[in-house]
């Protein structure tokens, strides 16, 4: 590992942050030098510190701890994720014997010089103890790797001498803070602390040297580990043809689902998130996977976001899915068993106050495939990926060199069930479609654009598809997050089923399918050319039932139900002159929706249409609403408010029927108008 310190980019961030003095840019700089390697820290790990002075609210100079906030992120932190705590009353602490780490908390936010800022690191009063002003603490996979192992410590004081001070395992919180305090005074001379099977304290006078000193001490984990390396895994042996993610994404997100409980016929789904580089299918395809895949996480600040353990399961075929899926999901069912004993034993063990989790595991093994993170969005997701990649390098070379073992099952549920955290559940809402996977066609047009930002604002992941790929991309962009563009011709059912499996792959599965592609065809029909007419119904009607077929498809693997919405526009009830090669294939789409509800409700499929009229859009053009409301003798105003109620109808309405229509779960088989009242268009 080298310094990526440099000099010329230190002082601009001090030229940035010169209102907030000197130590605190560079203590800024630094943060992001370590959280932007992930060989480091990831998603909130890890935390920093420096000891300044800084005005209070009443303008009077206080010796402070600015230290890193929770929640915020090392790789992108700005000041403001480094409250200011005043230090005296942090370092009076010591004197304690005991602090619940719930006194902790309000004493720490007690002396906070602003109030408003988020809570300090859960780790504030270890960096306090630690008289050096610029504290730095990492969970760097090869310190981890070194320390991971039965004879962690020895390990460790083999590279390190006394260059370090060694932590025995404690606990976040008082009780480590006070025990890293007595071993640095000790030896004040160390240069920072291994704190075993948790991570490593490096300190400094400077931002530089604090900083420089991590990256030495990391150097010289990866340089032992570099030595008299022995292969870490033997290949198992698996299908010659793994069964590609797209077909397995489906099995294993249906597999880990959860039935609501509250509300008949709701889901608690995960979105995931697939990796399967070199270094994760060398590690997935072992022979012994069992066992070090599921020995447990590599430190515990991973275990509240992944549990205790990953899932493994059997290396699926390709072409005989069927039984991959029963095993799958009686490996998920002994799962939940095991996560059930484990809690009952150690909530036993700490007096039975802890709230049981759900028992889902957020970490897949797949042999031949890969691994797929889980988590109730796809940030979520990725996150779970990305530690389970942080441990698959971590416990590899751990093999590599001993034996991975973490710590033992109590300690990872203590940390698991830390009262801080028990403390937020319930406390965060979530949207309505969080953990759901919506796809809408058309995406790129008024309706489909319109319809993909109001499920991605419920809390789904949103794949746009459209036949022109730059835009569906540019509207995904535009929603941001993990939303996905896509190329999609719903007249081609080979494009539709490619786009279906790299929205499956994506992201685990489907469970709204939004069929909004469509285009306008006019003449008279005892006139028009079979052609056109059959190029309508190829689109209006054919490409409605690709779209469901593909749906409907990934839908019955998960086994979790799902929603089928339709666009058949107002022309499927109420034919408008000369609109027949458009609306005869929409009427034909009105009975293909009843058909689904028909033939798929028992499977907890539902299916429902929005009855549309007169949205501007890709079909009802500017020149195409000059040319009707001349046609009629109206201004172009009263022909698009021309209904009961005397209102245009927006794309957006639009998008608020098929929303409603997804939440309804005990709907199906409705067409919902959304047109401001057109009677003729009623339905009887």
């Amino acid at each position: 590992m080298q310094s990526a310190w440099n000099d010329r980019d230190a002082e601009a961030a001090v030229a940035r942050y010169e209102n907030l003095g000197r130590d605190v840019a560079l203590r800024v700089y630094a943060t992001r030098l370590l959280g932007q390697d992930p060989r480091l820290v990831l998603h909130g790990g890890g935390n920093t510190s420096v000891k300044t002075e800084v005005a209070d609210l009443n303008g009077d100079a206080v010796d402070v701890l600015c230290v890193k906030g929770s929640g915020w992120d090392m790789g992108s932190i700005e000041p403001a994720g480094l409250p200011a705590v005043r230090l005296a009353p942090l370092i009076k602490l010591r004197a304690r014997e005991k602090l619940s780490d719930e006194e902790m908390v309000r004493l720490q936010r007690a002396n906070l010089i602003d109030p408003m800022a988020p809570n300090p690191s859960v780790e504030a009063l270890l960096h306090a103890f630690i008289p050096h002003k610029f504290v730095d603490h990492t969970h760097s996979t090869a310190v981890l790797a070194l320390t991971d192992q039965p004879d962690g410590e020895a390990l460790c004081r083999e590279v390190y001498g006394k260059r370090v001070g060694y932590v025995p395992y404690i606990m976040p919180g008082f009780g480590l803070a006070k025990a890293a305090a007595d071993v640095f005074a000790a030896d004040p001379s160390v240069e920072g602390l291994v704190l075993v099977k948790h991570g490593i304290f490096s300190f400094g006078a400077d931002a530089r040297e604090a900083y420089e000193r991590m990256i030495a001490l990391v150097g010289l984990a990866e340089a032992r580990l570099a030595k008299n390396r022995k292969p870490a895994f033997i290949s198992a042996k698996l299908p010659a043809r793994p069964a590609p993610v797209a077909a397995v994404a489906p099995i294993i997100r249906g597999a880990c689902s959860l039935p609501d409980g509250k509300v008949d016929g709701a889901w608690k789904r995960f979105v995931l998130d697939f990796r399967g580089d070199a270094a994760v299918m060398n590690f997935v395809n072992g022979a012994d996977v069992a066992r070090y895949g599921q020995a447990g996480v590599v430190t515990p600040d991973h275990n509240i976001r992944i549990k205790n353990k990953p899932l493994v399961v059997a290396a699926p075929e390709d072409g005989d899915l069927t039984g991959f899926r029963t095993a799958v999901r009686d490996a998920v069912a002994a799962y939940g068993e095991t996560y059930k004993d484990y809690f009952a034993r150690n909530n036993a063990r700490v007096g039975g106050i802890k709230t049981m989790l759900d028992p889902s595991p957020r970490v897949v093994l797949v042999p031949g495939v890969g691994l797929f993170g889980l988590g109730r969005s796809k940030k979520d997701a990725k996150v779970a990926a990305d530690l389970a990649e942080a441990a698959i390098a971590t416990i590899t070379d751990a093999e590599a060199v001993g034996r991975f073992e973490p710590l033992p099952e109590s300690d990872l549920f203590d940390v698991e069930y830390w009262s801080l955290e028990q403390a937020k559940l319930g406390s965060a809402k979530e949207p309505p479609l969080a953990g759901q996977v919506a796809v809408i066609t058309g995406a790129a047009g008024a309706i489909g654009f319109a319809t993909a930002k109001a499920f991605a604002a419920a809390g789904a992941e949103v794949a746009l598809l459209d036949v022109d790929e730059a835009a569906a991309q540019a509207k995904a962009k535009a929603i941001g997050g993990a939303a996905l563009g896509l190329k999609c011709d719903v007249t081609d059912a080979a494009s539709v089923r490619d786009a279906f499996a790299q929205v499956a792959a994506a992201f685990g599965g489907v469970d709204i399918a939004i069929s909004n592609a469509g285009a306008a065809w006019q003449g008279r029909i005892g006139e028009v050319d079979e052609a056109v007419l059959r190029k309508s119904f190829e689109l209006n009607f054919y490409g409605h039932q690709r779209v469901a077929q593909a749906a409907v498809k990934i839908m019955r693997t998960q086994g979790t139900g799902g929603c089928l919405l339709f666009n058949v526009s107002k022309q499927a009830v109420n034919p408008g002159p000369d609109f027949g090669p458009y609306g005869l294939p929409k009427a034909a789409t009105l009975f293909l929706v009843r058909q689904y509800a028909v033939d798929y409700g028992n499977e907890g499929i539902r299916a429902n249409a929005v009855n549309a009229d007169r949205i501007r859009s890709g079909l009802l053009t500017e020149e195409m609403i000059a040319s009707r409301s001349k046609v009629r003798g109206l201004s172009e105003q009263d022909y698009m408010r021309g209904n009961l109620l005397g209102r245009e109808v927006a794309a957006e309405d639009v998008a608020q029927a098929f929303l409603a229509q997804a939440l309804a779960l005990k709907t199906t088989a409705d067409v919902t108008t959304v047109d401001g009242g057109n009677i003729a268009a009623a339905l009887r």
